[in-house]
């Protein structure tokens, strides 16, 4: 039982890699700046970020840092509508993207 307790007792921090194409930096905030999340009403979410990181020859580096009661709850939410409606159109900004985003998942320990 101790994997089940973890699931729904320990906080779960997701979170999102993204390569974006030199100069489309703006663009991809843009994006994030007006995009509705569809998050306020979702069970065990807590909060969201959008990170810069660095820059290089080939990309800036971005990450979505979402923190949520549980791993359950985070699961949960990617199963619902909520999820659906904010993830619709994804496919709609050629250019901006460099491959997929590259998911990470934490649970937090202190």
């Amino acid at each position: 039982m101790e994997g089940w307790v973890d699931l729904v007792m320990k906080k779960f921090i997701a979170m999102n890699r993204f390569k974006i194409a030199i100069g489309r930096e703006s663009d991809f905030e843009d994006i994030w700046k007006n995009r509705e999340t569809h998050l306020d009403d979702v069970k065990g979410f807590q909060k969201f970020n959008l990170l810069k990181g660095s820059t290089n020859e080939e990309y800036t580096l971005y990450t979505s840092h979402s923190t949520w009661d549980s791993k359950y709850d985070f699961e949960n939410w990617k199963k619902s509508e909520a999820f659906r409606r904010a993830h619709s159109g994804g496919g709609q900004h050629q250019g901006i993207y460099l491959g997929h985003p590259e998911f990470e998942g934490f649970e937090v320990i202190l």
